[in-house]
């Protein structure tokens, strides 16, 4: 790097480390179509549909749209549209508006799909002048008014669910010629976008009668029910670098997944935006506004209540999928049959990461890796940061510091670990680097506005970026993870794309220019104009899902398709869960931080993304020991467990910290261990169901109001009840215990003391415990011989937590597979059982009989806890074995403990019991 490269980029981490600087970022107001749109507040929509053009063909219907001069008497048709409804599989809809005859293509997302949505049928009810009916085979109706053009959506009990355009805030902004000497040009802090197009903004209104609130649209750092955003800025969805980002802000983080769900004890419905461009969010919550509910109360004798939503999208098409719910799980689950769901993930991902920016070299890994079995404290992960490279360059390794990687990854994986290593999306322009040479000499990166190799600054210094968008660049990305073409690297190092928003230090708002140029290969024929590229502002949200593509499919590839994955992403969109893991990015050693990660995983669950932590201890700062421990306590308890901090911070490993500190953190990692086949089969059901690992409490009991706003606790699939403590010195925490009106049962993981659900109980702790519930009702198989790594635990033996309902009931399951291949979906390699206990009998049989793995986990001790009357006897029953069986009652607390019943796995068994 040159002399001048490095002061820029010094200047820059110094400038940055006082916190965000928001005057990088724009609000609405300086932000040109935000402010223009968010103007627009006609009394009357000039759009109008003319049904005699209505085309039903079996799952869709075609309908002209026009724009009116609403100021002549003939309402002369200014521009005209195509407006597409669609029925889709599991009761959603598709709503698509685009012009006729296009100046230019506008973009659609091509990697936010999960593959082509399935149809259902649409069948026409009626149809007059001014309205057009029609109905899905669910029941479902959608009533299309005329004059002004207007979309309804109803329920199966025929009430408005979902409403488009109820406020006339449908624009469609139709790019024309440029004029001779018109200027199109938009500055910010001296950033100049040419905005070649000209006005290509869209907006659209969409109304939630009857809810409640809302929830989604991650990423930012405000509460998991949305605010209503008449006071200040709409909520931003633009893929940014925000360093020391601050919390309770509307503010566009790293990600943007431009899905929103209403709820209401009525029902729950949900709305994605499909759309990768820069997009601004209002929120209006009738609740805000207690006359107009009451009034509307009166008068429709209904809730009074009402949501209403805005989306703002700088450019692309008007296209809206509709999930009509009616539940919660309904509309998450509509949601990932769109985008897709988390594949299986390796079962060691599941496990502790341990990483820091940066373990300078070989000796650093290899002493952080021995701490850990000297302390007895299990780990799975050490990852390296962005200094194990060549001078930043990726594909590389620094040999003065890590001169024999392949051994130093050999001496992890021969204790059963892993390594993970990063590999971001900019790429040193540095003579000799084979990677930039290549790039360049094929023509495979993003260009600026003038069609020249685009040069921002990143870590490296001058860097480019890869265009993903052209195929063949893609496929030589993926080629470069191949072991021949990154030595040192084997099927145990996984991987981290980092800074894929793209970050970009000497840009405005700190990424990519909006008018850099991408390969469009849809691109009309000989076209060398304005409609032969893709401009950065069209595809800017998606492009770190095209970087992770490539990243995960060259893992695939290299050890041709036989293993899975793990590969962690900071850039989010729709469908980013079909290929990476999440953090929350660039948090803080604050208590603020630790409470703020629950809401922020929370709303990137319901948007699809379930595999999401936070970096353990906060990425800037030093934890003290009370912070330190309580992360790991709560981290211990969301699906991504990674301990990260900055360059410049005090080293924090668990052994740093005071003996007792130390323990209480080992203990904390030890729970996590000893629930990683609970883990691992949430993540195996979320490919089955779709539904988030880490749930918000309004999904399981969504007739219960007093928890649609509670977001500083959780339930873990529909077993667990966590809830984190977040605050210094606590001696009590409230926990609310929802199902009140259900009799649900809690039982404290701890104690076993048993709480029938009536809200909120004051919690006492101190600094060992977190507070923890198993639900009634419900069996949770656990592995309590934590060893050094998840991998060593394999063949361990469980302890099934039997937690009885008021009817004397549980249910649980179980999947087991070898945890790193695909040989489960190629050869039906896996056991996926099912636990029940009705009182006299608890049985274990198979839910998919045609797989088998050959397991040797076996039951080693059942725990009872709720029974109303101890058995005097069991016996375990399993192919020709009929035992007697040893059983303990612990009279203080009611729970019966069945000693080494010693069934196998891989066959069905049976526990009977006589009273």
């Amino acid at each position: 790097m040159k002399p001048l490269g490095l002061l820029l980029v010094g200047l820059l981490v110094i400038n940055q480390s006082i916190g965000v600087d928001k005057k990088k970022f724009k609000t609405c107001s300086q932000s040109g179509f935000c402010k223009r749109l968010r103007d627009f507040k006609p009394e009357r929509s000039q759009y109008v549909a003319d049904f005699t053009s209505a085309k039903i063909n079996e799952n869709y219907v075609l309908v002209d749209v026009n724009t009116v001069d609403l100021k002549s008497e003939q309402k002369a048709v200014l521009d005209k549209y195509v407006l597409k409804i669609s029925s889709l599989a599991d009761s959603t809809f598709r709503v698509e508006m685009q012009e006729v005859e296009p100046l230019y293509g506008r973009y659609t997302p091509m990697l936010t799909l999960d593959g082509a949505p399935k149809p259902d049928t649409l069948t026409e009810v009626s149809k007059s002048s001014d309205k057009l009916v029609l109905e899905n085979s669910k029941g479902h109706r959608v009533e299309v008014y005329a004059d002004p053009l207007k979309i309804e959506f109803l329920d199966l009990e025929g009430e408005t669910a979902v409403v488009m355009n109820e406020n006339s805030q449908l624009l469609v902004e139709v790019p024309r010629e440029r004029k001779e000497h018109e200027v199109f040009t938009e500055t910010f802090n001296s950033y100049h976008d040419s905005r070649p197009r000209g006005n290509e903004a869209v907006s659209l209104d969409i109304g939630f009668p009857e809810a409640y609130q809302v929830y989604g649209i991650p990423e930012h750092t405000d509460k998991l029910n949305l605010a209503t955003t008449t006071s200040g800025d709409p909520y931003r969805l633009f893929n940014m670098d925000v360093f020391e980002y601050e919390l309770d802000s509307r503010m566009g983080l790293y990600g943007a997944v431009p899905v929103m769900y209403a709820h209401s004890p009525k029902r729950t419905v949900g709305v994605f935006w499909h759309n990768a461009a820069e997009t601004w969010v209002d929120v209006v919550n009738s609740a805000d506004t207690n006359v107009v509910s009451s009034i509307v109360n009166l008068v429709t004798g209904g809730s009074g209540r009402r949501v209403d939503a805005r989306f703002l999208s700088e450019a692309n098409a008007i296209d809206v999928f509709v999930l009509m719910g009616d539940t919660p799980g309904d509309a998450f689950r509509q949601y990932t049959t769109l985008t897709g769901v988390a594949p299986l993930p390796p079962k060691f991902s599941l496990g502790y990461h341990q990483c820091r920016w940066n373990y300078v070299d070989e000796n650093d890994v290899r002493g952080v890796d021995e701490n850990f079995d000297v302390h007895d404290i299990p780990v799975d992960v050490i990852w390296l940061d962005i200094e194990y490279t060549q001078g930043k360059k990726y594909f590389t390794w620094d040999y003065s510091k890590f001169p024999r990687p392949l051994e130093m990854v050999g001496n992890l994986t021969a204790k059963g670990r892993k390594m993970v290593i990063i590999v971001d999306t900019h790429i040193k322009r540095e003579k000799g680097y084979f990677v930039h040479e290549e790039l360049t000499e094929k023509g495979f990166y993003i260009t600026d506005k003038d069609g020249k190799d685009y040069e921002g600054w990143c870590w490296p210094g001058p860097s480019s970026y890869i265009d993903f968008h052209k195929p063949e660049a893609t496929k030589y990305y993926t080629e470069l993870y191949r072991f021949d073409r990154f030595p040192g690297t084997t099927k145990d190092v996984h991987f981290w794309n980092d800074m894929n928003e793209p970050s970009v230090f000497n840009s405005a708002e700190v990424t990519m220019p909006r008018d850099c140029r991408h390969f469009k290969e849809s691109a009309p024929e000989g076209a060398t104009g304005l409609d032969s590229y893709w401009e950065n502002r069209h595809v800017h949200n998606e492009y770190g899902n095209f970087h992770l593509r490539g990243t995960y499919q060259g893992m695939l590839d290299r050890t041709d398709g036989k293993y899975r994955t793990f590969l962690l992403t900071r850039a989010v969109f729709s469908g980013t869960q079909r290929f990476a893991a999440v953090w929350t990015g660039d948090n803080m050693a604050e208590w603020s931080h630790l409470a703020a990660s629950v809401p922020m995983c929370l709303s990137l669950g319901v948007a699809g993304i379930s595999f999401c932590g936070a970096d353990i201890g906060g990425f800037f700062k030093y934890p003290d020991a009370e912070l330190m421990t309580r992360w790991y306590q709560a981290g211990a308890y969301q699906p991504f467990y990674r301990a990260h901090s900055h360059i410049e911070t005090k080293r924090r490993e668990p052994w740093l910290y005071d003996e007792a500190s130390m323990k209480l953190q080992r203990e904390a990692l030890r729970r996590r261990y000893t629930l990683i086949d609970f883990w691992y089969t949430l993540f195996y059901e979320h490919t089955r169901d779709g539904l988030p690992v880490m749930r918000p409490l309004f999904q399981e009991f969504p007739k219960e109001e007093a928890v649609f706003t509670i977001d500083d606790q959780y339930l873990l699939g529909n077993k667990l009840l966590v809830r984190p403590v977040t605050a210094s010195k606590a001696r009590s925490v409230p926990v609310y215990l929802p199902g009140k009106d259900t009799g649900t049962v809690w039982y404290d993981v701890d104690t076993y003391q048993r709480h029938l659900a009536n809200g909120y109980i004051d919690q006492p702790v101190n600094i060992a415990k977190i507070p923890v519930y198993q639900r009634g009702g419900t069996i949770i198989a656990r592995k309590e011989r934590v060893r050094r790594a998840s991998s060593l635990m394999a063949d361990d033996p469980y302890t099934l937590i039997v937690a009885l309902d008021s009817d004397n009931t549980a249910v649980g399951t179980i999947y087991i597979d070898d945890g790193e291949t695909f040989e489960f979906e190629k050869s039906n390699a896996y056991i996926y059982g099912k636990f029940e206990f009705n009182g006299n009998e608890l049985s274990y049989s198979f839910i998919d009989p045609a797989s088998t793995y050959p397991s040797r986990s076996w039951l080693e001790r059942v725990v009872v806890v709720g029974l109303r009357a101890p058995p005097r006897a069991a016996r375990l029953q399993q192919a020709a074995r009929s035992d007697p069986l040893h059983m303990t009652l612990h009279e203080g607390n009611g729970v019966l403990v069945v000693r080494k019943p010693g069934a196998t796995m891989t066959e069905p068994w049976k526990i009977q019991f006589s009273y």
